[in-house]
């Protein structure tokens, strides 16, 4: 473990009594909605609004709920951050661009997306060697670990994703020591290294953008790899994440986070399955009650790690049929679009699979014949991802109306 990494907390924010807390949320809260409601892309829902009336989480739940189809309809052509942004596009050190399209800003200053506090709590920090297998290609996922790595002391080796071959010789050659990435990917470098005879020095891994199962988890810490994941997204950065006790995901300080009744904005009761919103505490981008469309459940208590903020039980599933997959999501409007380009089809569904520690994904298409190869093709192109096609009699899929059906097991 890294010299940094011996302290147990990132900072004194993480043990603060529950009052010591919302005193501060108190303060900060208000100034985060004044900043909001005099932004072009909040005037209409804020700007009637009196900042100092909203100073709690309960307060925020009489505020209009922001979800990713407000983004899109907000980012308009000559307004890319769709009015949401306290600082013009060219202020900021990144840009990046999800599905969509939308637009995110980035920042280069210390800490930004405040994933410092989870590699903190990994054991990641100075003298260790990240290996970053987030994609630094449009999206700011890659950016992001990049940003946190600094932030605890870290040196980066930025892999981005793909070229196993030379990822494991990398990882090999400069004595790399803890992994950055989806929890899929770091099997398939480990398996590579055993198979070209490296040795690798591995013992910490910090993983995000899909689902860590136990059984993976298991097979990490038998090779002598620690690994904690977070839950992050590419409009707010980190939102919660997983200390050495391994119990919930703590919500990060810099968020605020609410769990609602899915569709409706309504908090539901402590414990209940609901949709996680999130409202941020970052002046420079300020989403308020963002709708991140993730299931998950508060916990009772606090972690036995000492940090005192709330906790979540983790990613849930998705309150719509949207699912993730190899670190992508799926969506049913792409699985509509693949339909509509084939005469042919009267339906389709997605299949998300689970085999040997990877995702896999099926492709059911309802047709009286066609061309599977092809097919295989059109889904790669609308849904940026390979899949195995079976092509079925016509009115043979479920009239259960899903059109994205998760088999994996989370358990």
């Amino acid at each position: 473990m890294s010299s940094h990494a011996r302290s147990s907390h990132f900072d004194a924010l993480e043990t603060r009594s529950p009052d010591e807390r919302e005193a501060a949320i108190a303060r900060q809260l208000p100034r985060q909605i004044a900043a909001a409601a005099a932004l072009p892309g909040y005037a209409r829902t804020l700007g009637q609004l009196e900042p100092e009336q909203v100073r709690s989480l309960a307060d925020l739940a009489a505020l209009p709920v922001l979800r990713k189809s407000d983004l899109v309809a907000l980012q308009r052509p000559g307004t890319p951050l769709g009015g949401l942004s306290a600082l013009p596009p060219q202020s900021y050190a990144h840009l990046f661009q999800s599905p969509g399209p939308i637009y995110e800003p980035g920042g280069a200053g210390h800490d930004w997306w405040r994933m410092g506090r989870f590699l903190h709590a990994a054991g990641i920090g100075r003298g260790d060697v990240v290996q970053n297998c987030f994609s630094y290609h449009l999206t700011p996922a890659g950016m992001i670990f990049e940003n946190g790595a600094r932030a605890v002391g870290a040196s980066v080796l930025p892999a981005g994703t793909g070229q196993t071959e030379l990822q494991a010789r990398a990882a090999h050659d400069l004595g790399v020591t803890a992994y950055a990435g989806t929890p899929d990917y770091l099997k398939v470098i480990l398996d590579r290294a055993e198979a070209d005879g490296l040795e690798l020095q591995i013992t910490r891994a910090a993983v995000g953008g899909g689902a860590l199962f136990p059984s993976l988890r298991a097979e990490y810490a038998e090779r002598g790899i620690a690994c904690l994941q977070c839950y992050a997204t590419a409009d707010l950065g980190n939102i919660a994440y997983e200390s050495a006790a391994m119990e919930g995901m703590i919500i990060d300080e810099g968020v605020l986070v609410e769990i609602v009744t899915p569709g409706t904005g309504t908090p539901v009761a402590p414990g209940e399955v609901g949709e996680v919103v999130v409202t941020t505490l970052n002046p420079d981008y300020p989403l308020i009650r963002f709708a991140t469309g993730d299931l998950s459940a508060l916990m009772p208590g606090t972690s036995p790690c000492g940090r005192t903020n709330l906790r979540i039980k983790g990613w849930m599933g998705r309150a719509d049929q949207t699912t993730k997959i190899k670190g992508m999501f799926v969506r049913p409007e792409q699985v509509a679009s693949f339909v509509a380009r084939h005469d042919e089809i009267t339906r389709a569904r997605v299949v998300a699979l689970r085999e040997g520690e990877a995702d896999r994904m099926l492709v059911q298409v309802e047709s009286p014949g066609g061309d599977a190869e092809g097919y295989g093709r059109s889904v790669s192109e609308v849904m940026k991802l390979k899949a195995e096609i079976e092509v079925v009699a016509p009115g043979s899929l479920p009239n259960d109306g899903l059109v994205i059906e998760d088999r994996r097991k989370y358990d």
